[in-house]
């Protein structure tokens, strides 16, 4: 069996635990993966429609349940980890994080939608069925599964998140039905942005919040600036879970006019200091190159005169002079 290294929530490892406690157990014959109600789930990628993979878990103790984005951090050269006396020959480091569901939901419903109208009300599960059977078979070069897809309708972290994304009708108090909404979305999407902007939130990255300072944005007096900041970067959080054109929808809801002014300013003062200190960079090689020049003509003519000199000396008549050597023989 192939061992990997990964990186996942303190709670899921309580699950794994108490499912190898379950398996080990004399009167319990479950086992595998399969057995223990995981199993990892093949899915479009939200911003990239890419197939990617996700593991849906349910929280111990709780009626709830959740589902992890499975990502591989993988060296560009071959590595290995050791663990105690043995050898993972696989160097990746697979992260399992926590996502927002309504994320997963945004992109399999928006194709439920007709070309010539809202559509129409379904209950959840047929809703899903419905996006499974609309989407693509294959993306680059993998499969999808439709199966993968409708096992979602069992999860109520799904049936929680169809509320944030699509318009609702109570027909009893047992059904209800659904509809993919672009509305709902977006005020969704917003209330996120703005929760992630929040002080609290925000400057819990210590990357954000240097980022922040070197723009100049915790100045005193730039306290509306600071706020368009931090609601800019958190639609960038956002948008890696977006398509592109949902994500220009979100930032056009905004008024980012004095933030990407002062951004402009930013670039051009930068661009202005890059050029000064390019000019004085080749300011310095033409002197450089001046100083090489003079210095090699002065030398050319040197050896010029030299030449001169060793040619007249070559050409001058000898005959009849005596030799040097002859001036420090013996007497």
């Amino acid at each position: 069996m192939a061992c990997h290294v990964g990186v996942l929530p303190a709670d899921l490892l309580h699950v794994l635990s108490r499912r190898l406690e379950d398996t080990m157990a004399p009167d319990t014959q479950s086992d595998g993966v399969e057995d223990s109600g995981l199993c990892f789930l093949r899915l479009p990628h939200p911003r990239t429609g890419i197939p990617s993979l996700f593991l849906p878990y349910g929280i111990p103790g709780e009626q709830e349940s959740t589902i992890l984005e499975v990502q591989a951090v993988e060296p560009p050269n071959p590595r290995s980890w050791f663990l105690r006396e043995e050898v993972v020959e696989d160097g990746k480091l697979l992260m399992m994080t926590p996502i927002d569901p309504a994320f997963i939901l945004i992109p399999l419903l928006r194709v439920t939608l007709p070309t010539d109208g809202p559509g129409n009300f379904l209950p959840p599960e047929d809703l899903i069925e419905d996006a499974a059977n609309k989407l693509p078979s294959a993306h680059s070069g993998k499969s999808l599964s439709a199966n993968d897809v409708v096992r979602l309708s069992s999860l109520r972290c799904i049936h929680a998140a169809m509320r944030h994304v699509c318009d609702l009708k109570e027909i009893s108090p047992e059904i209800t039905v659904y509809r993919y909404s672009a509305e709902r979305v977006q005020t969704y999407l917003r209330s996120k942005v703005e929760r992630l902007s929040h002080k609290d939130v925000s400057e819990m990255s210590r990357t954000l919040t240097r980022s922040l300072v070197k723009d100049g944005f915790m100045e005193d007096g730039k306290d509306e600036l600071l706020k368009a900041a931090r609601l800019r970067t958190a639609c960038d959080l956002v948008s890696q879970y977006l398509a592109r054109d949902v994500y220009e929808q979100l930032l056009s809801s905004f008024d980012f006019a004095a933030l990407d002014t002062h951004m402009k300013v930013l670039k051009d003062e930068a661009m202005a200091i890059a050029a000064v200190n390019m000019n004085a960079v080749e300011a310095k090689e033409s002197k450089s190159e001046a100083k090489d020049s003079k210095d090699a003509g002065s030398d050319k003519k040197r050896k010029s005169r030299e030449s001169t000199g060793v040619e007249k000396l070559k050409k001058a008549n000898t005959k009849g002079m005596a030799k040097l050597s002859t001036f420090f023989q013996k007497k």
